[in-house]
């Protein structure tokens, strides 16, 4: 019986298999089922395709195997993928947030494939101010949220076949991690800018200079208000004042910065943490407020960062947005001096910054940011009042949406004037909030004629405007040849063009002692402090007001527990709620507060880190993340040295992406890491867009429309959950009053006994409810299926809608793709040792040249195609080659790596796919050796003949004469005459 099962089924599998399937057969044999039929059925059952029980077998063997582990010390040739790590919402992943991994794990496995070492890293972004306004509503520690969410993300990404080194794994939030972010924060602290020497220096070198020389001849990036000191002043200085002194230089300090507080969060917010005027999150109002906050002194390295982008693979876009950022402009700083007045006898400097310094005669009044710090002292009795309502309002506003609001036009005249410093003329002082604080000195001298936004705020105000550029040609196009355009009608400028004007001015100011020529840009140092708990703390305690590190040896310094996640009812951060927050200068331990006695024991900072502390190092702590001793080791990065692949969104261009470059250029400077930028090649993928369903209810009414009821009607758009409709837009009624119970008496007008929803384009958020979950996707058709079909959507860096229905075409390709493997008696596993045709060579081939070329260049779309193609091409030949089939597994293997381990493994190997040699193209393959010749009679093709091309004239002639089929169009007549067009066609004239 067991001969007879061999040979009739003639199975391929391993022994183990075998026999599993005599078991069952025996067991339908003792129930009654004639044992032939039973080893069918089940035989037939096992061959197909089934990739819920092959992508659980594969996922369990890369996890147990740690297949996709990277080497610090290795011979092959490094290659880094790093994706941006995601932060883990509560929400999990939608079928957009792959799209990116999926692309990144593609080229990674392609990477190994061709023989280097991957690192494909993966982590979470762990902090931040969703957890913890969960547990503000909860109650519910945010450590224990964040834990909650990352397991669901884990098991996401198991799900999808990523081939990350999860021994790498990192997390903002670990103690073991943001002990490092503490330690680059200490180096910061300990370290100055010399604009001399380009570069980071320790504060020691300072320090020595200091005493030595004075601060006169020292180039260095430091605050505006710093005074000229000499050594002797220096050195008879308290300890304290030295410290104070010091926080001018170093890279990260202490400073009183206007912010965007929102109240109901408690917390401090980035830019692009509000939005039109609110926080993103949740939609409370935001306010500008004075704080000492630390800060970061990005704007010391304004110009490397803008120098880097030069050397760099990003976007274009991405560069552009980086670039307009920093903002470099030439030109001039102007200091013009108050008025005195009866009320205020003090005459006070107000510093500008001007690209134009050649317009300075056509200055007829000053604009000050309404927060600038001049405003208070200079405005008087008389128009206080209004100053002060004005203030208060643009308080209310973003910088953002002030710089986006160019139509509205809004003032107030602060009742102070300045000196013009060349005609002496007085010139008023205004507030507007076209200024902003935080660009530039927060002061413009307002120039009408020649600046349209001035112009207006004159016109609108009945301000005079002066034209010193009567009957000159200012146009954009005039000022294009800079050195022979006139620019000017003025007695000092009169006839000059703009670069002779620039340096008359400019020469002119510096004799005066008012001004300069100056370089300045539009970034600003970066506010560092966030009022909240679910942050890194920083290694900081208090002496006196002053602020002192913590010894690194000393780290972690760990969050402490407390009992409310809101600000204190005194205002003070989360961390105000702590009782055990202090710094025991003898034990280097936390202590109670009770124990503080600032002699040796002192308060701790309450505020913590923003969210782009954490991400700012990630893919350097990467190489080396479970090293205790620093924050990774010599031999890691020498061998690492930075990303090669670097994928993620382009809204983080003015964020992560700016601030992680800083980082690493000071890192660099201090001779941690080999290279000043860290990711060789950036690439932005698209969102995948989400359809969103809406129903209608017509205005004023609880009344429902369907779609085609609409026209011509108010109606009000509201979303429906996507998961209520259906393939043809149908709603289900019942399910949407049940999900929005306050509809569950409204009245829904079908059309046709039907309830028809709109269709709109968005992005994919769950405020849409048009999220579609990928672990439903999985469930349905596999996660091969999935990340073919989000590759296949479109090219990477484009946004495209998602459409479910559209995966069931990939789902058909895989089955067929598996089909090509089985084409056994009975459906078995079958490759032919026979070797392959030349046809199925080409088809191989042509699909590795393509391929490879669409890896390289990102373009895994088409790939896609390709590989639909060639599955057709091969099931039409019949072929079933080892030589032509097992190349295929490992070219599609990057794709769609379960089923290809599964064929790879039945192929007969013992190892993963992923170990395996990718496919080299050979372009004999694709030389053609024969032409497939249209065959005519009077001038009328007839058919087809395949024909050497290397055949003379006569030996075409020949062959095509005596072919069967020629003989029956002949029908017994002879050829007149053969015309024969070597490589292209043959005539044959009866």
């Amino acid at each position: 019986m067991y001969h007879q099962e061999d040979t009739y089924f003639n199975f391929q599998f391993r022994n183990e298999e075998r026999n599993r399937i005599i078991v069952v057969v025996l067991r339908f044999s003792l129930s009654g089922i004639t044992p032939i039929f039973a080893a069918i059925a089940r035989e037939r059952i096992r061959m197909k395709y089934d990739f819920r029980r092959i992508e659980d077998k594969w996922q369990e063997y890369w996890a147990k195997n740690q297949t996709f582990k990277a080497e610090n010390n290795s011979a092959k040739e490094k290659f880094y993928v790093l994706d941006m790590f995601p932060y883990p919402s509560g929400a999990g992943l939608h079928v957009g947030h792959p799209l990116g991994y999926i692309a990144s794990d593609i080229y990674s496995r392609f990477k190994r494939l061709k023989g280097f070492n991957v690192l494909h890293p993966m982590g979470y972004d762990s902090f931040g101010l969703p957890a913890e306004q969960y547990a503000i509503q909860t109650g519910q520690h945010p450590a224990i949220t964040t834990e909650t969410n990352i397991k669901r993300y884990r098991e996401q990404l198991d799900q999808l076949g990523f081939s990350f080194d999860w021994s790498r794994e990192v997390r903002t939030s670990d103690p073991a991690y943001y002990k490092w972010t503490q330690w680059i924060f200490i180096q910061l602290f300990n370290s100055w800018y010399d604009q001399e020497a380009d570069r980071a220096e320790d504060v020691s070198v300072l320090i020595e200079r200091l005493s030595k020389e004075g601060n006169k001849n020292i180039k260095a990036a430091c605050d505006d208000d710093t005074p000229v000191i000499t050594a002797s002043e220096w050195n008879a200085m308290e300890e304290e004042e030295r410290e104070r002194f010091l926080l001018k230089y170093r890279l990260t300090y202490l400073a009183d910065t206007e912010v965007n507080w929102c109240p109901a969060l408690g917390t401090v917010l980035a830019n692009d943490e509000i939005v039109n005027g609110v926080s993103e999150r949740g939609g409370h109002p935001v306010v500008r407020k004075k704080m000492t906050q630390w800060s970061m002194r990005i704007t010391a390295y304004a110009q490397r960062l803008l120098d880097g982008l030069q050397t760099i693979d990003w976007p274009q876009p991405l560069k552009d947005a980086q670039t307009n950022w920093i903002g470099r402009s030439v030109g001039a700083s102007i200091t013009f001096y108050t008025e005195p007045t009866e009320e205020n006898n003090s005459s006070y400097p107000i510093e500008v910054f001007t690209t134009r310094p050649d317009t300075l005669f056509g200055v007829s009044f000053m604009t000050l940011a309404p927060e600038h710090p001049l405003v208070e002292k200079i405005t008087t009795k008389a128009q206080k009042a209004e100053v002060d309502r004005y203030v208060e309002a643009s308080a209310k506003r973003s910088e953002r949406d002030r710089m986006a609001d160019v139509k509205t036009i809004t003032g107030v005249f602060t009742g102070a004037y300045v000196k013009h410093p060349f005609s002496g003329e007085k010139v008023p002082v205004w507030i507007g909030d076209y200024v902003l604080a935080g660009y530039g000195t927060g002061a413009v001298m307002s120039v009408p004629c020649g600046d349209q936004r001035d112009y207006d705020f004159a016109r609108h105000f009945n301000i005079p405007i002066p034209n010193i550029f009567e009957g000159v040609d200012i146009s954009e196009e005039a000022f294009a040849d800079k050195e022979n355009t006139v620019i000017a009608n003025s007695d000092f400028l009169n006839g000059l063009s703009y670069k002779k004007a620039t340096a008359a001015i400019i020469k002119a100011l510096e004799e005066k002692g008012i001004g300069k020529g100056k370089v300045n840009y539009r970034l600003r140092d970066a506010v560092f402090s966030r009022q909240r708990y679910w942050g890194e703390p920083f290694p900081v305690y208090y002496v006196n007001g002053i602020p002192k590190m913590i010894d690194a040896k000393h780290l972690p310094l760990t969050l402490p527990e407390v009992e409310k996640y809101l600000p204190t009812e005194t205002g003070e951060p989360p961390l105000g709620n702590a009782t055990d927050w202090a710094w025991d200068t003898k034990t280097n331990k936390v202590v109670s507060n009770d124990r503080i006695d600032h002699k040796e024991v002192f308060p701790l900072e309450l505020n913590t880190m923003p969210g782009w502390a954490g991400s700012s190092q990630y893919f350097n702590r990467y190489m080396d993340p479970l090293n205790d001793e620093a924050i990774f080791s010599n031999e890691a990065i020498s061998y690492w040295q930075d990303v090669d692949l670097y994928i993620g969104g382009i809204e983080h261009a003015t964020g992560h992406l700016l601030y992680s470059r800083f980082w690493q250029k000071f890192m660099y400077d201090k001779g941690w890491v080999v290279k000043d930028e860290y990711a060789k090649k950036l690439i932005n993928q698209g969102m995948i867009l989400g359809t969103s369903a809406f129903v209608y209810r017509e205005e004023g009414t609880n009344r429902f429309l369907s779609r085609g009821l609409t026209e011509g009607k108010k109606v009000d758009p509201i979303h429906a959950d996507v998961s209520l409709v259906n393939a043809s837009d149908e709603l289900d009624v019942e399910g949407f009053r049940e999900w929005r119970p306050e509809f569950k008496d409204a009245e829904f007008v079908k059309e046709k006994g039907v309830f028809q929803v709109g269709r709109e384009v968005e992005k994919m958020s769950k405020s849409k409810y048009n999220v579609v979950n990928p672990d439903a996707i999985c469930e349905e058709y596999g996660a091969d299926a999935l990340r073919l079909y989000e590759m296949f959507l479109g090219p990477l860096e484009q946004s495209k809608p998602w459409n479910t229905a559209g995966i069931t075409g990939v789902f058909a390709f895989l089955k067929k793709l598996w089909r090509l493997y089985h084409s056994g008696e009975h459906g078995s596993f079958y490759l032919s040792e026979n070797e392959p045709d030349q046809q199925a060579l080409k088809t191989l081939h042509k699909t590795i040249k393509k391929v490879t070329e669409d890896i390289e260049d990102f373009s895994f779309n088409t790939s896609v195609s390709t590989f639909m193609i060639c599955v057709n091409e091969l099931s039409s030949q019949k072929c079933h080659a080892r030589g032509i089939l097992e190349p295929l597994i490992v070219l599609i293997s990057p794709y769609a790596p379960h089923i290809a381990e599964e064929l790879w493994s039945k192929a007969g190997h013992n190892t993963s796919v992923s170990h395996a040699e990718f496919p080299e193209f050979d372009e004999k393959f694709l030389v053609e050796d024969q032409k497939e010749y249209p065959i005519s009679f009077n001038g009328k093709m007839r058919f087809t003949l395949t024909l050497p091309l290397d055949l003379s004239k006569e030996e075409i002639e020949k062959r095509v004469l005596g072919d069967e089929k020629t003989q029956s169009q002949l029908g017994g007549k002879s050829a007149r005459k053969v015309i024969v067009v070597p490589g292209k066609i043959v005539n044959i004239v009866v």
